[in-house]
């Protein structure tokens, strides 16, 4: 039976998006203090991507913002931030630390894919950001749809998909194949996240995104993020690379990002004339 919206949810409520990038109180400022240390440590692209300080008085939309890290900075840069969120938890998250920081964000808690049911019929935004979320719907085209009724005319989609051409899906064909040869197709998707077992989590080439971003114009599209590190000691906040890239010149490895990251990263926004003039 195929995956629904219920047991993403199920997933995601029991374990939220970076929960334990800290071992300190959940909750507490110094708790959140560090999982935004932590989550920008080995992800340092996410601020560039998302240009924060941008978005200054402008209306952005998040879809999915785990417990909120990426949303708490839209606001402290003076974005007039709304977020759709899934899981039921993670918004509790979110809602608390968002309050802790002083900081005013109009969270919603529900699926994406009916987008236009959770938002007033004529709000549109200068910036829709998704990170790392759609590729764990059912249905990631109903988003897309949705998205292109929410942009501004000049709006822009900043949104990450996981990449099928990529470390990751290698290192996880090499480290699970010999055990699970029956589960092949499944098997990206089983071990995509800390938590094993996602319901759904897509990936995807240049060109599958850009038939999922059709009706959009893509402006740029590239890869970045390869998670060098030893997952034994990385969950004991130890952070050791593993052999092949401890002594690999920081050049090489960045060219390796760009081959083989992870993150497929997009900037789309809608096509002039209503045309569809996909770059």
């Amino acid at each position: 039976m195929a995956p629904t919206v219920q047991d993403v949810k199920q997933y995601w409520d029991r374990r939220p998006c970076n929960i334990r990038h800290s071992a300190r109180d959940v909750g507490t400022r110094e708790y959140f203090d560090e999982v935004e240390q932590r989550k920008y440590f080995v992800e340092p692209h996410i601020p560039g991507f998302a240009q924060f300080e941008r978005w200054q008085g402008k209306e952005v939309l998040e879809i999915g913002c785990g417990i909120g890290t990426d949303s708490c900075n839209f606001v402290r840069r003076g974005a007039n931030l709304t977020v759709v969120e899934l899981s039921t938890e993670s918004v509790s998250i979110a809602r608390k630390r968002l309050e802790l920081y002083g900081l005013n964000a109009n969270l919603v808690n529900g699926n994406a894919e009916e987008l236009d049911q959770l938002l007033p019929p004529d709000q549109k935004f200068d910036l829709i950001y998704s990170f790392g979320v759609i590729h764990h719907t059912p249905h990631p085209r109903k988003v897309i749809e949705a998205i292109a009724n929410r942009l501004k005319p000049e709006g822009e989609l900043r949104l990450m998909l996981y990449a099928r051409f990529s470390w990751k899906v290698l290192w996880i064909y090499l480290r699970y194949i010999w055990f699970e040869p029956w589960n092949w197709r499944r098997l990206p998707a089983k071990y995509s996240e800390a938590q094993i077992g996602s319901p759904v989590s897509y990936v995807y080439s240049f060109q599958k995104a850009r038939e999922l971003l059709r009706g959009l114009k893509i402006l740029d599209m590239w890869k970045d993020h390869i998670f060098p590190y030893r997952i034994p000691d990385y969950v004991q906040y130890r952070y050791i690379k593993n052999w092949y890239f401890k002594w690999m010149p920081e050049g090489w490895f960045r060219w390796l990002e760009r081959k083989l990251g992870w993150h497929l990263l997009i900037v789309a926004k809608l096509p002039a004339n209503g045309s569809d003039d996909r770059a």
